[in-house]
């Protein structure tokens, strides 16, 4: 949740004409990750929490390609970028090893 807020807040200093562009890209992404590890974890079937924390991984790549983007066309600065970025990454590692452990778990074998 904290990364779309920073990513709502990030988004607040873009240009007026990105209101349709880069900004609302970039804030459907970033809410979209805490809300498919939700909608997957209330449908309580571990297949389908799996299949929604691949869909929220999904959805960071596509936040991190649309910063990348804002940095290069000079939207952002690069070190706001870069803290963006770095808790884009710890957000990934845990979405991969929480798919990594249901899926062991699924499958009968535990860790």
């Amino acid at each position: 949740m904290d990364l779309a807020v920073e990513s709502y807040e990030v988004t607040k200093d873009f240009p007026r004409e990105e209101v349709y562009g880069l900004i609302s890209q970039i804030r459907r992404a970033a809410s979209s990750v805490p809300a498919n590890i939700a909608e997957g974890h209330g449908r309580n079937a571990t297949g389908s929490y799996v299949q929604h924390l691949k869909i929220a991984q999904g959805s960071l790549k596509e936040l991190e390609t649309h910063f990348i983007l804002s940095s290069r066309l000079g939207f952002v600065s690069k070190d706001r970028i870069h803290v963006v970025m770095a808790t884009s990454e710890e957000i990934g590692k845990m979405l991969r090893s929480l798919i990594r452990s249901l899926q062991e778990e699924r499958n009968g074998r535990t860790t």
